[in-house]
């Protein structure tokens, strides 16, 4: 293929109106995508995927019909956790060779819950510039949707598979301040919302964000227990979730005075390490944090 084929086919449709990409510097792009409604995709996004040198992706198929629907030729490589330590290595070959390489997950933001992160770490590692394509991610638009507070917000991925480990995490995360987003498959999503209202109090805020930017996209919202006891009866639950949990009460937060009384009565019976992770585990505050505050205050008393 000559240049001027090269330039030809770099070329993205808009209302049927080819537009030319223009040549991308030698770097990893991580380019979102679409989490449901293929309007989302933004003209910078576009205008990487069709310059892009090499263009890697999850799923080959969820990514062509991306491809087709703004008439990029580009042909997507596929890169994910069962391929990536065979792939990896040849992307970041690319990059030493002073080409510029696109990657996407299947929908929203690469490296946020998927394989890419590995490979963001190793362009950074050997020394390759990594530019961020922002655009559509499912936890911001179930948080901005769910109308629970959005000043301090954390995202936790997915919980643990097992009920033991999902009340673990849960209240590890209790008493934080922030509003809670996890990642939740629809077989799973009943028990989950059982067990937060157990853990976290069935008082507690929350939303069951549902289908996001398709043509079913739902917000539930509701308290733990109510939404506890409509999935209860609601078994047959299909599509993409995000659950999105409202912060603490603010009574809820324990003080720092008590928190320093817990650790003197834990170390008494207990050594600092067990002492931390007991804390940690009443209150779902850092257990690293607890650990170094008991250390001062054993310096403090002169123990």
């Amino acid at each position: 293929m000559t240049e001027d084929d090269k330039a030809s086919s770099r070329t993205y449709r808009i209302a049927n109106v080819a537009v030319p990409a223009r040549p991308l510097e030698p770097a990893l792009y991580l380019v979102a995508t679409p989490i449901g409604n293929l309007g989302d995709m933004t003209l910078r996004a576009l205008e990487t995927l069709a310059g892009a040198d090499v263009l890697a992706c999850e799923d080959t198929r969820v990514t062509r019909v991306l491809l087709d629907r703004f008439g990029i030729t580009g042909r997507p490589y596929a890169y994910h956790e069962h391929n990536a330590n065979e792939v990896g290595p040849k992307l970041i070959k690319a990059l030493e060779e002073g080409k510029s390489v696109a990657l996407v997950s299947d929908a929203g933001t690469p490296l946020v819950s998927d394989p890419g992160y590995r490979l963001g770490q190793l362009a950074i590692e050997a020394g390759h510039r990594v530019v961020p394509i922002p655009g559509p991610s499912a936890p911001l638009a179930a948080l901005v949707g769910s109308g629970l507070p959005a000043d301090a917000f954390l995202f936790a991925g997915f919980l643990p598979v097992k009920e033991k480990g999902r009340r673990d995490r849960l209240a590890e995360l209790s008493k934080i301040p922030a509003t809670l987003i996890f990642f939740e498959s629809p077989h799973r999503i009943s028990d989950t919302v059982r067990i937060a209202a157990d853990v976290l109090g069935p008082a507690r805020a929350a939303c069951v964000c549902r289908e996001l930017t398709k043509t079913f996209e739902e917000f539930r919202r509701g308290t733990l227990g109510e939404l506890s006891l409509y999935y209860d009866d609601e078994r047959m639950v299909k599509g993409e979730i995000v659950l999105v949990i409202g912060p603490p009460a603010f009574d809820d937060i324990p003080a720092a005075l008590d928190v320093d009384i817990m650790l003197r009565e834990l170390a008494l019976s207990m050594p600092a390490t067990k002492a931390a992770a007991e804390a940690a585990r009443l209150t779902g505050l850092s257990r690293k944090d607890l650990y170094q505050r008991l250390i001062e205050l054993k310096d403090d008393d002169g123990g």
